[in-house]
């Protein structure tokens, strides 16, 4: 299925409403993630988890990379949280993951929070 990056972005946050309204938040994030994965694969499109990705240093390929919690369509990279508040590590944490895996969009669920929509964040790779 050939899917835009808006499109994913809306099936993530509708999932992971979903989630928010049935768990509520006090969860470790752990059981956001297998219960966001279940909610993401009822949808026709691509969805992996925990993917590892190599990291690529001076034409160098290191097997030591880093973990995308879901890349969804090989194109949008959604990382989640269950953290008292979201901060600039975060942010940063993502913007470095779209970077890397030249995603151009992404979002970042923080879902330990009372209303879902206070700890969600839409993320674009500004150097595409």
């Amino acid at each position: 299925m050939n899917v835009s990056e808006n499109e994913i972005s809306k099936i993530v946050y509708e999932a992971g409403y979903l989630v928010h309204k049935a768990l509520g938040p006090g969860l470790l994030e752990s059981a956001y993630e297998e219960c966001l994965f279940y909610e993401l694969n009822k949808h026709d499109i691509l969805v992996e988890k925990q993917k590892s990705m190599p990291l690529v240093y001076n034409e160098i390929k290191l097997d030591v990379g880093y973990r995308l919690d879901f890349l969804i369509e090989e194109k949008f990279v959604l990382e989640i949280k269950s953290v008292e508040s979201l901060n600039d590590i975060h942010m940063a944490q993502i913007l470095t993951y779209l970077r890397l895996s030249h995603c151009k969009l992404g979002m970042l669920i923080n879902f330990n929070t009372l209303q879902f929509k206070n700890g969600v964040k839409r993320v674009i790779n500004g150097t595409l």
